[in-house]
């Protein structure tokens, strides 16, 4: 992440020194937040080895995102809709070193595994970005990083397929179509018909070539840098895309007029054949990283690859199946797993490597091996998940906010001429795990009337075992048996199912059972 004040972010790291960072390590914070997690929630494997690995991450991501980051609201900061419940209103900060929730990580984190185990938290978050206009509408934040704001619309509608809140559903909506409204009307460019603004995660210059790079700009924000507004990049095109698609999907559940669910539906389709058309290189069967919306090079395409950007591409249909293929065998991998961009721009280099730049941010690692896995490339996904398991683990438990590529250690990079500090306790890299293992090993994928399970195991696993995940008005006891993506047979409480499926009305404490074939 980049740090512009305008933001009210700050770094604790910078202005708490050697002992502040001990502090923060040790979990030993001013004020310490109670633990809020699910009651008996583990996860078990048959293997011995991937327990000591995997077993050990998982319990440190869940003391990451529930007892060290969910945080009070003591000043009532937040609440500028008047929607935050349980006071003082808990809620999810962005990590050890922010104290705020900020848009895009309320956002990714809720949507990563926050609404599954602490709905109430989760909807607080959600709302904790948002705020009234003077017409009373609610509208997600605004701010100087708009690029961003959209992918609370995905969140938004996961948050309802996974806890069926209706009355949240109902204010979700307005938020998404008055911030939707919002976008097309200041940021909409008709020409190419994409939408402009910064990467979903680059808000630092680090994350962009030279132009729209100009060294003798001193900021590090992008916005700072001449032409950086008027990029119009991939990731950010896809979450537009996707948000318009949960718009639509909203509509028809809340029974709005159906003109208007086409009027997003029909936009979003637009979009698909915009990315499609302005972003895609046949030749290196993947799509580019952002179009040039200004100076002598506008309307260029830069042909970095964004990380991101094509976990995007892949998790929402962006990418129809031949190109997912083909962005599969294709995509640059370093050491340590995909990077935010791909490959170093000119002025750094693997020892000086970019803040936004080839830096393992393991936000996007989740990102990308939950793509992998529902794409069927198993050993992709494993490499990330072991990967981003290990890293944590090499640091005492914690998870950082970026690695090194090659070395896999803590690793903030460089950005306008000097080293940055890589965040403790980063949130997002807690649920980007969380992510993987929830929805890429156990395949979890939330729909309006159930839960239905698309599994993926590696081969040697041999098996592995959520307990007590809790799910509505029930919990689950979910185990895997077997290896590969194929599920063979599901049990519901010793009972064969013609499908991988739970019902959502269920109750109660209840036993899931699948065998997998490779």
């Amino acid at each position: 992440m980049n740090t512009p004040v305008s933001r009210r972010r700050f770094l604790a790291s910078s202005a708490l020194g050697s002992a502040g960072l001990w502090l923060l390590a040790s979990g030993r914070a001013a004020e310490a937040p109670a633990a809020f997690g699910p009651a008996g929630l583990g996860l078990r494997f048959e293997n011995p080895a991937i327990e000591a690995c995997h077993g050990a991450a998982f319990r440190n991501a869940l003391r990451n995102l529930c007892e060290i980051n969910t945080v009070p609201d003591r000043k009532n900061d937040y609440n500028r809709t008047g929607l935050l419940l349980d006071p003082p209103g808990r809620f999810i900060r962005a990590g050890g070193d922010y104290a705020t929730p900020w848009t895009r990580d309320a956002s990714i984190n809720s949507w990563n595994a926050a609404s599954l185990l602490m709905p109430a938290v989760a909807r607080n978050t959600l709302w904790a970005v948002c705020e009234r206009q003077a017409n009373g509408r609610l509208i997600v934040q605004r701010d100087n990083q708009w690029w961003d704001k959209v992918i609370w619309a995905q969140a938004a509608w996961h948050h309802f397929l996974v806890t069926g809140d209706r009355p949240f559903l109902e204010q979700a909506y307005e938020a998404v179509a008055e911030s939707l409204a919002e976008m097309r009307q200041t940021r909409f460019n008709a020409r190419f018909g994409l939408f402009e603004g910064p990467s979903v995660l680059c808000d630092g210059i680090a994350g962009y070539p030279q132009p729209p790079f100009d060294p003798k700009v001193a900021s590090s924000f992008i916005l700072d840098h001449p032409g950086g507004d008027r990029v119009m990049c991939l990731s950010t095109n896809c979450v537009q895309f996707q948000a318009h698609r949960c718009a639509a999907w909203m509509a028809a559940e809340l029974g709005r007029p159906k003109a208007e669910g086409r009027l997003y539906t029909k936009a979003a389709a637009a979009l698909r054949r915009a990315i499609h058309r302005h972003f895609w290189i046949p030749a290196r069967s993947t799509f580019g990283y952002f179009i040039h919306g200004s100076g002598p090079l506008a309307g260029r395409l830069d042909e970095s690859q964004e990380g991101m950007g094509l976990a995007y591409a892949i998790l929402f249909g962006v990418a129809d199946a031949a190109q997912t293929r083909r962005i599969l065998q294709t995509v640059h991998l370093q050491p340590k797993g995909i990077v935010c961009v791909w490959p170093h721009f000119a002025r750094f280099s693997d020892e000086r490597p970019g803040r936004h730049n080839v830096l393992v941010w393991p936000m996007a690692s989740g990102m990308w091996a939950h793509a992998a896995a529902r794409a069927g490339a198993i050993g992709l996904f494993e490499k990330e998940l072991a990967t981003v398991a290990a890293m944590a683990n090499a640091s005492q438990g914690i998870f950082y906010e970026i690695y090194h590529s090659v070395t896999g250690q803590p690793e903030g990079g460089w950005q306008v001429g000097r080293r940055w500090t890589s965040c403790i306790h980063q949130t997002w890299s807690a649920t980007g795990y969380l992510r993987m293992v929830f929805h890429g090993l156990f395949g979890l994928d939330f729909e309006r009337e159930g839960l239905r399970l698309a599994p993926s195991l590696p081969r040697g696993w041999a098996g592995a075992q959520l307990t007590r995940l809790p799910y509505r008005l029930m919990t689950l006891d979910v185990r895997l048996r077997g290896e590969g993506r194929r599920v063979a047979r599901c049990e519901l409480d010793g009972k064969r199912q013609g499908s991988a499926r739970v019902p959502a009305h269920l109750t109660g404490h209840h036993q899931v059972v699948l065998d997998l074939k490779a």
